[in-house]
């Protein structure tokens, strides 16, 4: 006797990436929308500061590299944060990863913009700024990369 076993497939009209693909993704796409906005309200951050960081003298090309830089690096912990402790089944919809994406991003301004950027800018250049550093337009570039991040993370992983 034979017997048929139904095999269930599924089917997709879009792509999907893997979760640190989308990460990687919408931290690019986050990254590139927070530098421009770092490069209206406060261009020496990603001219001077940034590279100053790694020892490096005033580059406009070097500070956006390494910006991007950072930004993909943290869109993938994003993606892995989100897998690890299974946030990303636990919220239901897009929205609520965009959410998600914007608390990712408002911690990412508290912890390393307000504190660990301007303490390690300040060992390492002749600059000194203020430790908290509390920015408000490092706040909203930190806002948007983290809402950008989220969504984009949403519509390509899930």
């Amino acid at each position: 006797m034979a017997s048929e076993t139904a095999t269930p497939t599924e089917t997709r009209t879009q792509p999907r990436f893997e979760p640190w693909q989308a990460g990687l993704a919408g931290g690019l796409a986050g990254g590139l929308a927070f530098g421009v906005l770092m490069m209206m309200a406060m261009g020496m951050v990603i001219e001077m500061a940034i590279p100053g960081m790694y020892g490096l003298g005033p580059s406009l090309a070097l500070g956006w590299a390494i910006h991007m830089f950072h930004s993909v690096a943290l869109g993938v912990v994003f993606a892995l944060v989100l897998q690890q402790t299974g946030l990303e089944n636990r919220l239901g919809s897009n929205v609520a990863i965009a959410v998600a994406g914007l608390a990712y991003g408002l911690v990412l301004w508290l912890v390393l913009a307000s504190f660990v950027m301007p303490a390690w800018v300040g060992a390492m250049t002749e600059m000194a700024p203020p430790v908290p550093d509390w920015s408000g337009a490092s706040l909203l570039g930190h806002a948007v990369y983290g809402v950008i991040l989220g969504l984009l993370y949403a519509l390509l992983a899930r």
